[in-house]
């Protein structure tokens, strides 16, 4: 086993969907002592998210997990094992409605939910989005209500228009105004301009007084290439989107076939 002077990196980033949980939400046991045996050899783990706070938190604790983790596309850093969340950026409301209104007159009318900021922060969402998984969440029919408190994020579907598609579009017409995000599969979301996930992953990593040449990342979506642009190496999973494959230093295994562990487990030697 290596020791902590031959470990290459001091930190591991993953995302959660697609990266380090399988499809059933769950961590194999070769993936999870992977990593614990890269953290005996001296690594930090950072779990790094789009999902925010209260759609992670259950997850962080099945898994035991107790570090800090990146949510909400890097606009918040959170304190798993004290439940407390560190730094949080919230989105400009008026520079949202007008990103929004530019997006539909480019591509017509979008289905709408949207990230409620805070530990317990509600997902509203609108008539037609079509929720990914089994995640709470809140109806909301009165477009007023979308407005009424500090968000984190706006998603957005589209009825015709691919994921891909949905977010060249967003960009081509609001791009001065928002960030957009590709994040998974019916997940394009419009964040506070110039946010990503490298953004709180190098606020989380300065806290533990880590730098990006000291970062392995693993992810799998087109949300990922800011942090793969971050961090000295970046593995995409074999499942990844072709966008961040393009840009990965490595390929791995598939989430499903413990593509975390297989690099992991040949650092370690």
């Amino acid at each position: 086993m290596s020791t902590a002077a031959e470990f290459p990196f001091k930190l591991i980033a993953t995302d959660l969907d697609g990266t380090l949980l399988r499809s059933d939400e769950s961590v194999s046991q070769r993936t999870r002592a992977a990593l614990a045996a890269a953290t005996e050899a001296g690594a930090a783990h950072i779990v790094v998210t789009g999902r925010a706070v209260p759609w992670t938190r259950h997850i962080l604790d099945d898994l035991g997990y107790d570090g800090l983790a990146v949510c909400g596309q890097g606009g918040q850093v959170y304190h798993a094992g004290e439940h407390r969340l560190l730094t949080s950026v919230t989105l400009d409301r008026q520079l949202a409605g007008v990103a929004l209104a530019k997006i539909e007159a480019e591509v017509g009318p979008l289905y709408l939910a949207a990230s409620r900021d805070g530990l317990d922060g509600a997902v509203l969402v609108g008539q037609g989005y079509a929720l990914t998984g089994d995640l709470p969440a809140t109806p909301f029919t009165d477009a007023a209500d979308l407005w009424s408190a500090p968000l984190n994020k706006i998603y957005i579907q589209h009825p015709q228009l691919s994921d891909d598609e949905l977010a060249e579009a967003s960009r081509r017409a609001a791009g001065g105004f928002v960030s957009v995000a590709m994040a998974g599969a019916g997940i394009v979301e419009l964040l506070p301009l110039g946010l990503s996930k490298a953004t709180g992953l190098s606020l989380a990593a300065r806290r533990l007084g880590l730098k990006a040449a000291d970062t392995i990342a693993f992810g799998d979506m087109p949300n990922d290439v800011p942090m793969f642009g971050w961090a000295a190496r970046g593995v995409a999973m074999g499942n990844a989107h072709e966008e961040l494959k393009a840009v990965a230093d490595e390929v791995t295994a598939s989430n499903e076939d413990d593509g975390i562990a297989e690099v992991l487990e040949r650092l370690l030697g």
